[in-house]
């Protein structure tokens, strides 16, 4: 049968659009595990994914859509599979200046996307440390979040309209522009953060903003856990709008990030127990960065800061992003669990210290670094216990996701579900929740033949 389908799905498709044995295995390299898929579609329109989808669907043959391979959850993972990538189809259609949008296929490069707007004076905000691989599919089929989330919101807010192939090949044209648009049900809801469960995205209308004209970022240092939150909400009010960034990094990941042989170097000096990078964004470069200055001053005055390093160009601004930024120093520690949570600030610092005695408590050398979008609640927290096995990765697992039910947090902020978090999803959504998204998948993909297995289990 799957011979049959193969020879079919060359018949449909463009030349070269198919690829098997070694040529399908060597594509399906990731950030985590992917299996070997029996053979690569790369379609080069929707109209060809529609017909692979008709032909998958007929011969009940699973289909894994994959993006730029970036994910962190084992969404991509394609063992026997047909993998549905969207590498041809990256293309920014276009950009409206007038309109301030975005029309752009799924298989476009975030970076490429942003560097095309900037040319027009536009700013597409969404930032993730994969930006030159992820793609915008990929960004929505997961509601990508990232560094701005608190100014700008996630994936999610920046949708405007999609384009999406059912898994019977029916496509499903909304591309709308318009920011009101009341008429039913908002259906593109349904696929965003569905990780390709319900549909696959080939076509994506994105709202943009007006292109910063400043940019000033800081480093500082505070003295205890609830001088954060303070710090926050301060900055948040006198930079009126303009707050973009509020990324907090406990002391040993700092450490970890200035030492050698990591490249970075301290802005402000190690002993502190909190670090956090600031960022705003603004349309006045004299005058922002006068303010910024000013307000981080008195606050320093006022003791809610107590170290404190401004860039003051470009080039330091970059540096003290790319300590946020180096999760390779990261690596020094492995073998290492990698989690995205989030919970109400209020109960972060309880969290981690539990965490922290927890995992101590079963692993006397155990190490956990903390760092994370700390102004929209969610921390991404990295585990060496020395081991790496399965037995292992459930007892990790366990310790960092179970304190969440109690504080109404999350097992995942940004990055999905999976496979990899399916089975602790009942942590954080009602059994109510659940039994509706299993119906919706139900309805949507009868056969189960759109990346099974990930987030409602088979």
């Amino acid at each position: 049968m799957m011979e049959k389908l193969i020879s079919e799905l060359k018949s449909v498709l463009s030349d070269g659009a198919v690829l098997e044995g070694d040529d399908a295995a060597q594509k399906a390299q990731g950030w985590t595990p992917m299996g070997v898929p029996r053979a690569v579609l790369r379609p080069g329109s929707t109209e060809e994914v529609s017909q692979a989808l008709r032909l998958c669907h007929q011969a009940k043959v699973a289909v894994v859509p994959w993006g730029g391979k970036t994910g962190l959850v084992e969404g991509t993972f394609a063992d026997k599979a047909i993998a549905l990538s969207l590498e041809r189809m990256n293309r920014v259609i276009e950009v409206d200046r007038m309109g301030a949008t975005a029309t752009v296929e799924a298989g476009c490069p975030l970076q490429a996307l942003c560097e095309r707007v900037e040319e027009e004076g536009l700013f597409f905000p969404l930032d993730l440390g994969a930006r030159g691989s992820a793609t915008i599919g990929g960004n929505i089929s997961t509601n990508a979040g990232g560094n701005r989330v608190l100014r700008f919101g996630m994936m999610r807010d920046m949708v405007l309209g999609l384009e999406v192939v059912l898994a019977d090949g029916t496509i499903v044209t909304s591309l709308n522009h318009l920011i009101k648009n009341n008429t039913g049900y908002d259906l593109k809801q349904l696929f965003i953060g569905s990780e390709g469960t319900l549909g696959v995205v080939t076509r994506a209308v994105l709202r943009l903003r007006p292109l910063p004209s400043s940019q000033n970022v800081a480093m500082v240092a505070v003295s205890d856990f609830p001088a954060l939150p303070k710090l926050l909400r301060r900055v948040e009010k006198e930079l009126a709008g303009t707050l973009s960034a509020f990324e907090v990094m406990w002391e040993d990941f700092y450490n970890l990030v200035t030492t050698p042989p990591a490249q970075g170097r301290a802005p402000v000096q190690k002993g502190y127990p909190y670090y956090v990078l600031i960022e705003s964004l603004g349309g006045e470069a004299g005058t922002d960065g006068k303010r910024f200055r000013q307000i981080l001053e008195a606050a320093l005055e006022d003791g809610d800061i107590i170290d404190a390093a401004i860039a003051k160009s470009q080039d330091e601004c970059k540096k003290i992003w790319a300590l946020r930024d180096d999760v390779a120093q990261v690596m020094q520690l492995a073998p290492i669990f990698t989690f995205d949570v989030s919970l109400p600030i209020r109960h972060m610092e309880d969290y981690v210290a539990g965490v922290r005695a927890a995992l101590r408590s079963q692993w006397p050398n155990a190490r956990t670094l903390v760092f994370g979008h700390m102004g929209d609640g969610n921390l991404h927290v990295i585990v060496s216990v020395g081991e790496h096995d399965a037995q292992t990765r459930h007892r990790v697992e366990l310790t960092v996701y179970e304190p969440l039910a109690a504080c109404g947090g999350s097992i995942s902020a940004e990055h999905g579900i999976g496979l990899q978090k399916r089975d602790y999803l009942s942590l954080s959504r009602s059994s109510a929740e659940l039994a509706l998204m299993s119906r919706m998948k139900r309805m949507l993909d009868p056969d189960n033949i759109l990346n099974p297995g990930k987030i409602i289990p088979l």
